[in-house]
């Protein structure tokens, strides 16, 4: 029963990747209708008649190009620096590794882990110090794959590269239904430091079951406050949690004399309306916020436009019809790359950090790390990410989020 849950919820999670193309609003599951963000006209009526590229070329203000942030943006952590992350200071960047050992959704191959060391190493070397997992990544046979894999890295770059310091390890644990006591949520920890060869850095609930199992709740948040007490991680965070439920949680681990230090979610210029409201919130209690799939799940990366060649499949055709819809946005972007002679990933990507976020792209391969690590060391100007922010207004439908993600 409990392999026939977890393969469920890849599932679930897959669909809801083909789904997230298709929506006319951004829902989160537990609001109402009113709650329901539809999306403002064309950006052509904004900004006075500007148009969004007008605004990419303006002349940039002195510190224009220091802190980025844009239209409703907080100021950037500085180019380079490190963010604050509970007691732990990261990478500006991180990498996820959700795809590194899935082969039902991403044609993971054990072929491939020989690339993945190096994409691994690579990253590391070019001071990434974030990898995100979970131990729901991977199924059946190649279950907590993502994490073995991890571990397994760890110890051959370390071999390699002795008194170099090892990355920091978030790790996501799922929020399975038999998962009801807090020692469910100890044992699980354990088994990701077993499968990591080394205890967990960073202890996260992957998702909450407030929309669906809300008595599960207390079990989850007294589980990671143990974690943290019984120094089984570094630190703790949540997932998938929206403005509300990220507050409760946040009360209940500050009476447990324990601090929260991440939410991660899906942010990108693709699905930003949810994202803005938890990181108001994030900045107001100090939690960093993670930003999950900032290439808007492909869109936003430059390898498919119109006329070009799709991927086959449902995903191929949902994701011709997203690309359409975003294609203003994409001409943008692509302009604003060519502008800085960067790709339209690491400007995407590179938004996140103008917001104040922590990107973890994903990295299957040396050219997809490549691409991402050069979104680190810079930022957008304050002009070129209000043109972005525009221009993603002007795409009529948001991704939607996460079908866990909670109010």
């Amino acid at each position: 029963k409990r392999m026939v849950w977890k393969i469920l919820v890849v599932t679930l999670v897959g669909v809801q990747g083909l789904a997230a193309f298709n929506t006319p609003y951004s829902f989160v599951p537990g609001r109402t209708s009113s709650h329901m963000h539809t999306l403002p006209p064309p950006c052509s009526t904004h900004l006075s008649g500007r148009t969004p590229l007008s605004i990419a070329h303006a002349r940039m203000g002195l510190f224009d190009g220091v802190f980025g942030g844009g239209q409703g943006g907080t100021p950037a952590t500085p180019p380079g620096k490190k963010v604050q992350f509970g007691p732990l200071q990261v990478s500006e960047m991180g990498i996820g590794t959700w795809a590194w050992g899935n082969k039902l959704l991403w044609g993971y191959d054990e072929s491939m882990d020989a690339e993945l060391q190096e994409v691994f190493n690579l990253c590391v070397s070019s001071g990434v110090n974030l990898f995100d997992t979970g131990d729901s990544y991977g199924t059946g046979k190649l279950e907590g794959q993502s994490e073995k894999l991890l571990g397994k890295f760890m110890q051959e770059y370390a071999a390699a590269n002795p008194g170099k310091p090892y990355p920091y390890i978030a790790t996501k644990l799922a929020t399975y239904p038999w998962r009801l006591t807090s020692e469910s949520m100890v044992g699980a920890c354990k088994a990701s430091a077993g499968r990591l060869r080394r205890p967990v850095d960073v202890g996260q609930i992957h998702w909450s079951a407030a929309n669906y199992a809300p008595w599960q709740e207390g079990a989850l948040w007294e589980g990671i406050a143990r974690m943290q007490k019984e120094g089984l991680v570094k630190t703790v965070g949540v997932s998938n949690y929206g403005p509300k439920q990220l507050r409760k949680v946040h009360a209940y681990l500050e009476g447990e004399g324990v601090q929260l230090a991440s939410n991660q979610i899906q942010y990108s210029l693709l699905s930003r309306t949810v994202g803005d409201e938890v990181k108001e919130v994030c900045d107001e209690l100090g939690i960093a916020m993670i930003a999950y799939s900032p290439l808007g799940l492909g869109v936003l990366g430059g390898k498919y436009r119109i006329g070009g060649e799709m991927p086959g499949g449902a995903r191929g055709f949902v994701l011709k019809q997203k690309i359409e819809e975003a294609e203003p946005l994409l001409r943008v972007l692509e302009e604003v790359a060519k502008a800085r002679s960067k790709t339209m990933a690491q400007v995407a990507i590179n938004w996140c950090m103008c917001k104040g976020a922590v990107p973890i792209p994903g990295a299957k391969s040396i050219s997809q790390a490549r691409d991402s690590l050069g979104a680190m060391g810079w930022r957008l100007t304050r002009s070129e990410v209000d043109a972005l922010d525009v221009a993603a207004k002007g795409v009529r439908q948001e991704l939607v989020q996460n079908i866990f993600q909670t109010s």
